[in-house]
């Protein structure tokens, strides 16, 4: 440890995208968590995107975190500038968040002589071609830990290739702060869907819109309440598929909602209709909310919801077998009531935002003293 760092607190530098995707959010809340507990003097640097708002940024700044913005243009550019950053804050660990700005940000933290990396998985899928894979493999070596956001993650990582021994899990968490208030009984509230969730590839808005066209067909008719921003196109064409099915007067695009736990405590139903995941933060709310939770069967889903237990889960892209997970939601009371409880309790007990944060400042102390994860 340097001379600097003996007599002041550590520093640590997150990196990760501007897309305000959930990489970004874990990345604020442990940025916002150094600065409560005062163990680590932190600054958050985000890779500029399309839809990086500079809006949100100052939001972020008038919240009181040291926030700088590189470029996303050229990845060269990227590294460039986040080395600079470096040279100027002397961080004692930089944490690069998601793929593939992981990379990225470890070259730079490499290149400005910082003593610790730390490498974070936020998917259970990402496109690693095998030029990606060698580098990060690389990089891997001379990284003191690779946190995968789920146990699922941390075992595609491992299937990958990466040593078991820099590996492991901690899970996303979620402020549970909206959501203590005891939330409406559940058969008060309207019959209806909800999914909160950002408009992407990674998401299947395509097989939900289909399951709820198989409702439709057998008498059911539910409004479906999609909030979240994301790409313009994905969102375009889930609106076409809308129309395409006759689903206009069920389907209600909102966009981004900035009261998503009351969102969530209106409706029965919270669904998470998706490819593949890490830690799904969304599914995880719906959970605190007091919804019955509908997941499809993927990796980081399937490891939160336990069927009949704690939620439902519907196969991979199967709207006849997500219909049918929606069905029992929408239509089995005494079922919906105990899977709903039991999932409330489970998501402010296991899965807080405080116990996440914990965990990787613990993780970053051992790391400072020079143990292994």
């Amino acid at each position: 440890m340097t001379e600097r760092a003996t007599t002041a607190r550590p520093r640590v530098l997150h990196f990760v995208t501007g897309g305000f995707s959930g990489a970004t959010q874990v990345a604020v809340d442990l940025v916002s968590a150094h600065r409560a507990s005062g163990r680590f003097d932190a600054r958050l640097v985000l890779r500029r995107k399309r839809n990086t708002s500079d809006e949100r940024v100052q939001k972020l700044r008038d919240g009181g975190i040291d926030v700088d913005v590189v470029a996303g243009w050229s990845h060269a550019a990227t590294v460039w500038q986040l080395r600079r950053i470096c040279l100027d804050f002397r961080p004692d660990i930089v944490v690069a968040h998601g793929f593939s700005d992981h990379l990225w940000g470890r070259f730079a933290a490499l290149w400005a002589g910082v003593p610790c990396l730390v490498h974070v998985e936020h998917n259970s899928r990402e496109r690693y071609t095998r030029w990606r894979l060698a580098q990060a493999l690389w990089l891997t070596e001379r990284t003191a830990a690779i946190v995968g956001c789920s146990e699922g993650v941390r075992q595609s990582l491992q299937d990958r290739g990466f040593p078991a021994d820099k590996l492991l899990a901690i899970s996303n968490g979620i402020r549970p702060e909206p959501y203590l208030q005891e939330p409406p009984p559940l058969l008060q509230r309207r019959p209806d869907i909800v999914m909160a969730a950002r408009f992407a590839r990674q998401k299947d808005h395509a097989t939900l819109l289909r399951a709820l066209a198989v409702l439709r067909q057998r008498g059911l008719k539910p409004t479906l309440t999609l909030a979240g921003g994301g790409k313009a196109r994905a969102q375009q064409a889930a609106q076409r598929l809308s129309a395409e099915l006759g689903l206009q007067d069920q389907v209600q695009f909102i966009g981004i909602c900035n009261d998503v736990p009351g969102l969530l405590r209106a409706h029965r139903v919270c669904v998470l209709s998706t490819h593949y995941e890490g830690m799904p933060l969304s599914l995880l709310e719906g959970m605190a909310a007091g919804c019955v939770v509908v997941g499809s069967r993927v990796v980081g889903v399937q490891e939160v919801v336990r069927p009949g237990d704690n939620g439902l889960l519907a196969a991979h892209a199967d709207p006849e077998s997500l219909a049918d997970a929606l069905q029992q939601a929408l239509q089995d009371d005494e079922a919906a009531v105990r899977m709903a409880a039991t999932a409330r309790q489970e998501a402010l007990s296991h899965y807080s935002l405080q116990r996440m944060t914990g965990q990787y400042e613990d993780l970053f102390a051992r790391l400072l003293q020079g143990e292994r994860p």
